[in-house]
């Protein structure tokens, strides 16, 4: 039966990691935890006269470098100045060139979240009039690609390898100690310490490249982890792999001095080694919550222990079974049912700890029941749910089927005597055989040797007949294996979720935007009058002015037109004649003359002004200062 087992279970861990290879694949590249919630100017308005600064709001606080905030001209050209800077709370500004000249241009950005995930995004707003831009913005992503995917990859197995040790110690620890001596268990803990390890490492060069460029090349810049180390990702890194060297300390201890101490000696050991791997494994915990979800947004005092002790708990729990499942499968002598026992109670408080920091997790980062169908945090959060509900009932048989272990006995009396007897018959003939051919070979170490291998064979086949015997045994190596297939994609839906911007940020940046739209529109419904200011020079004395367009609603259909003629002092201009012309040179229309009435000096209006078609037209006025003396000045206008 075990024979035909073992090939089902290679294939089943095949495709769960397959499984957890498309849930990583599919998360592309990383959501936002920060997101764009404001911008001065706003995306695609037209201004009159070039900003002297651009400014850009976000929903949490965000990390700027030199080029994370850029400002590019119709043509691709830099038209900011230098690194950006906060103007106040989470609103951050950059100076821009004096004299801009009218057109388009393109806002970019790429910052990082407080909770270290890389933000990405571009958006255009013109000066004077929208024009051609070359500057293509399709590559504007955060966390995509190689990198983001070995980023991502990396995660889990940083999760994993921590759930393992942690799990794997705290189950010798608690449950089993004669398991200190286990091989299999051994590696399984020494496995969890190397791929946390090389996780972190692998993390650690990754990140410079992960939170800017994206590019591989970039993975071995020195300059971009020097820049990482002074982050507080790259602190929380290199905190961790320093933990981890206490860590290795506290393994050797675990499967070295304590091993081989008596059984009344580990009682005082254990007591020592349990607080002090609580301490370190409290240490490893938190290095994710101080730069992660936890760290940023509400409660931060609350919500980071409350991580830490999440973190811990699902160690235990999914380590814990993963070093059972090893245990019952490869380990050569048989876990006692009391040890059993004990991990089941373990995993159910375990369980219990996680649903209640699970319960104030979730309303931390969603904040209304809404978000759980119309975010994607929320989303993934219910399949969690789903998986978790699904590996308590899986472990709920298995609690059923150690039960009835603790109800049998350590083995059922029939069987162990039968087992025995035959291993004490095969081991007699063996040890005959043995005798027979010392006698004939003499001092022949090979033979002795090869005999003493063909014993140990005998002993670990009767061992392993011994521990496959009990179908209750063979029932709750079943469940576990379930349980721990269910864990395998529960870890790779947890990774991908803390990639996965927060329910209650995703709300607010969309309730943000939707009031700046809903402004923005309110705006321009009330006010959306067109001004434009044109500077004159009909070349003649006293020739110099300034002439002012308001176009009222400039929209199509009806329009309200005033113009107002001013010397270089501001004072009014008492022309003789002004004149204005409409023209759409992208449909050929025009130009439209208008000759507006002298309302007052230097003020000129005209009522009925009628605009055909929406586009960018030019505005022309002529402006006739004296008999002979006059000049045509224009200025190009949105109208909708």
């Amino acid at each position: 039966m075990t024979q035909t087992i073992a090939p089902r279970v290679r294939v089943l861990v095949l495709l769960l990691l397959a499984a957890t290879g498309l849930l990583l694949a599919g998360a592309g590249p990383a959501s936002a935890h920060a997101a764009l919630t404001g911008s001065d100017p706003q995306q695609g308005t037209v201004v009159d006269k070039a900003p002297d600064q651009i400014s850009l709001t976000f929903s949490e606080k965000v990390a700027m470098s030199d080029g994370s905030l850029r400002v590019l001209d119709p043509k691709g050209k830099r038209v900011d100045q230098g690194k950006a800077s906060n103007v106040s709370g989470t609103t951050y500004a950059v100076q821009l060139h004096s004299g801009l000249p009218d057109g388009t241009y393109t806002v970019t950005y790429q910052v990082v979240s407080e909770d270290s995930h890389p933000v990405a995004g571009a958006y255009t707003f013109s000066i004077g009039a929208p024009s051609r831009t070359s500057v293509s913005v399709s590559d504007q992503t955060a966390g995509g690609g190689v990198v983001g995917w070995l980023y991502g990859f990396g995660r889990y197995v940083s999760y994993a390898g921590f759930a393992v040790m942690i799990g794997g110690a705290a189950f010798v620890l608690a449950c089993w100690q004669r398991g200190s001596g286990v091989r299999a268990v051994q590696r399984t803990v020494v496995s969890g310490w190397l791929a946390l390890t090389a996780a972190t490492l692998l993390l650690l060069l990754l990140r410079g490249s992960y939170t800017s460029t994206g590019s591989v090349g970039d993975i071995f810049d020195l300059n971009l982890l020097g820049q990482v180390l002074q982050t507080k990702t790259g602190a929380a890194l290199v905190s961790r792999l320093l933990l981890l060297a206490a860590a290795a300390l506290f393994i050797a201890v675990l499967f070295g001095a304590y091993d081989k101490r008596e059984a009344e000696e580990k009682r005082d050991l254990t007591f020592g080694l349990a607080i002090g791997g609580t301490v370190v494994a409290a240490g490893l915990a938190a290095s994710w919550a101080m730069a992660e979800h936890a760290s940023t947004g509400l409660q931060t005092g609350i919500a980071m222990p409350v991580d830490v002790i999440h973190l811990l708990a699902v160690a235990a729990w999914l380590g814990g079974l993963c070093t059972l499942l090893v245990t019952l499968y490869r380990a050569d002598t048989p876990i006692e049912r009391s040890a059993v026992s004990r991990f089941s109670t373990l995993a159910f408080g375990s369980v219990l700890t996680l649903v209640a920091t699970g319960i104030y997790q979730s309303w931390r980062q969603l904040g209304s029941w809404s978000a759980f169908t119309e975010t994607r945090y929320g989303q993934l959060l219910l399949v969690k749910i789903g998986l978790v509900a699904l590996l308590v009932g899986i472990a709920w048989i298995s609690r059923r089927w150690t039960a009835r272990l603790g109800d049998a006995g350590v083995l059922t009396t029939e069987k162990s005597e039968e087992a025995d007897a035959e291993g004490t018959a095969v081991g007699s003939a063996v040890r005959e055989k043995e005798h027979v051919g010392a006698k004939a070979a003499g001092a022949d170490s090979a033979r002795a040797a090869q005999l003493a291998r063909q014993q140990a064979a005998v002993d670990a086949a009767r061992r392993k007949r011994q521990r496959d015997a009990d179908p209750d045994r063979f029932g709750l190596r079943r469940s576990v294996l379930a349980e721990a297939g269910v864990a395998v994609v529960l870890l790779a839906v947890t990774t991908v979720l803390t990639q996965t911007e927060p329910g209650r940020t995703e709300q607010e940046a969309k309730a943000a935007t939707s009031s700046s739209a809903s402004s923005s529109s309110s705006s321009a419904d009330s006010s959306a009058a067109v001004t434009l200011d044109m500077p004159f020079d009909t070349g003649g004395e006293d020739g110099k002015g300034v002439v002012r367009v308001d176009l009222n609603p400039a929209r199509v259909g009806a329009n309200e037109m005033h113009v107002y003629v001013e010397r270089p002092n501001g004072r009014a201009f008492d022309v003789p004649e002004v004149k204005v012309s409409f023209t759409l040179e992208a449909k050929n229309i025009g130009p439209l003359p208008v000759t507006p009435d002298r309302i007052t000096t230097g003020h000129w209006s005209a009522a009925g002004v009628q605009l055909p078609m929406a586009g960018d037209w030019k505005i022309a006025v002529t402006v006739r200062t004296s008999d002979i003396d006059q000049t045509t000045v224009s200025k190009n206008a949105q109208i909708g």
